[in-house]
């Protein structure tokens, strides 16, 4: 991710976030089950799904705190 793509996430709502989390955490599951199945090539695409839930949930966090 660009330094640029993690400001963009620093700047967005809370409910911006959450949405994101949830969405990445719906892709993350069908790229394992995908996995799973054998129809997984490209497994760097659940690191990286699983790196935008992290930093994004690092970011609610924050938030959070500072309220």
């Amino acid at each position: 991710m660009k330094k640029k793509d993690i400001q963009e996430l620093k700047n967005k709502q809370e409910g911006e976030l959450m949405r994101l989390v949830k969405d990445k955490s719906d892709e993350l599951r069908v790229l394992k089950f995908d996995l799973a199945a054998g129809k997984v090539k490209d497994i760097s695409k659940i690191r990286e799904a699983r790196k935008a839930i992290a930093r994004a949930q690092t970011f609610l966090r924050e938030k959070s705190q500072t309220k």
